[in-house]
């Protein structure tokens, strides 16, 4: 919605603080949601509860590109956002229970995955505009992947045998609120994902701004998802120890030399500054989401681990555009945003150090 979102404003009449519910709503939704996803994975068996939020994301996207009052476009956006969250808790424990072995490595493809539909939307999108006179067929072309995606995972749900509820009898799990190195994962996953959202949702609208047209800022917030999609599989090769600080301190350090360098000047070589933000922030996302998997044993505990962390993370992480987006309107301009990511990044790599494993007995993981 990025290269979208200043058609958008005009068209609805919405301050820039309210535009950022268009990408804040999905991420707040995307941990208020993640709670519930472990007991409805329970009762329904996760294929049938990960078609039915495929099949709700698909359609909002449609229904929100052609929505014709400020109303029903947020309506529209609540249900991207459900689906959205519901779907992304469901894969980590899929992971957990396909490749124990191998947690990092697919943990990695699935995060490189977001990233090339990401870079892809981004890519496309302000293009897209341009040829067909407005926001909404770009915006509603989205719902064709959505149609892929729900028959893949129809591909998926027949060869799973996994696909039915969990049996009664099955050892269950609650989220770990008590938990010290869970706290530790989430508020640094929140951090890295409050940057993240705020250069997703800002990154096109500030250089909009400065005089780009939405195509050229479409393609810097292209090179930001394509530079956040090669850290994936990098920063994922190289973290093979379950001990991933340092390669979590690296990821976290070139994310903050990259929004330092674009707040001291935005101007400079902005290519290359969001390039160096996205990587570092690319692999500290890719890491973050193994964590969840490094300190639980079973398939439903890494559920559990991974609703509570995205509880956390991503209700936090909601702030991120909302707060660029105040700062915007109170300001006039967008450097005391940048300033604020700054200051996140350095809370993140100041959580770097505490982020050591640490397997616990089933009773701290409830």
């Amino acid at each position: 919605m990025g290269p979208l979102l200043p058609a958008i404003i005009g068209e609805f009449g919405l301050s820039h603080t309210q535009a950022a519910l268009l990408t804040a709503i999905p991420t707040l939704l995307m941990g208020l949601l993640a709670a519930p996803v472990p007991w409805l994975s329970r009762r329904f068996g996760r294929d049938r509860v990960m078609l039915a939020a495929l099949g709700l994301l698909t359609l909002s996207t449609l229904v929100r590109a052609f929505a014709d009052s400020v109303a029903l476009l947020f309506a529209a956006t609540v249900g991207i956002g459900g689906g959205i969250a519901i779907a992304g808790v469901l894969i980590a424990g899929f992971v957990k229970a396909g490749f124990p072995k191998q947690v990092a490595i697919f943990m990695s493809l699935y995060a490189t995955a977001l990233a090339l539909g990401s870079t892809l939307s981004a890519a496309a999108t302000g293009t897209l505009a341009a040829w067909t006179g407005g926001w909404r067929w770009a915006a509603g072309v989205w719902a064709l992947p959505g149609l892929f995606a729900l028959l893949a995972w129809l591909f998926v749900a027949r060869r799973s045998p996994a696909s039915a509820a969990t049996p009664a009898g099955a050892q269950r799990y609650g989220m770990p609120f008590r938990n010290r190195t869970a706290w530790l994962i989430a508020a640094f996953f929140a951090c890295n994902n409050f940057v993240f959202y705020a250069c997703i949702s800002w990154l096109a609208p500030m250089y909009v701004e400065a005089g780009w047209t939405p195509s050229h800022a479409g393609l810097l917030l292209a090179t930001f998802t394509l530079s956040f999609m090669a850290a994936n599989p990098v920063f994922g090769f190289l973290s093979r120890d379950e001990d991933r600080r340092l390669p979590l301190a690296l990821g976290a350090g070139i994310a903050l030399a990259g929004i330092l360098a674009m707040a001291l000047a935005p101007s400079v070589s902005p290519y290359l500054v969001v390039a160096v933000l996205a990587f570092g922030t690319g692999g500290s996302f890719t890491l973050s989401m193994t964590l969840p998997l490094d300190n639980t044993r079973h398939a439903e505990e890494t559920g559990a681990w991974n609703a509570f962390v995205l509880l956390v993370s991503y209700t936090v992480a909601a702030a991120g555009p909302l707060a660029v987006g105040q700062l915007r309107d109170a300001s006039g301009g967008f450097q005391s945003s940048l300033w604020l990511l700054v200051a996140v990044a350095v809370a993140m790599v100041a959580l770097t150090p505490f982020l050591q494993p640490r397997r616990h007995d089933n009773a701290a993981g409830r």
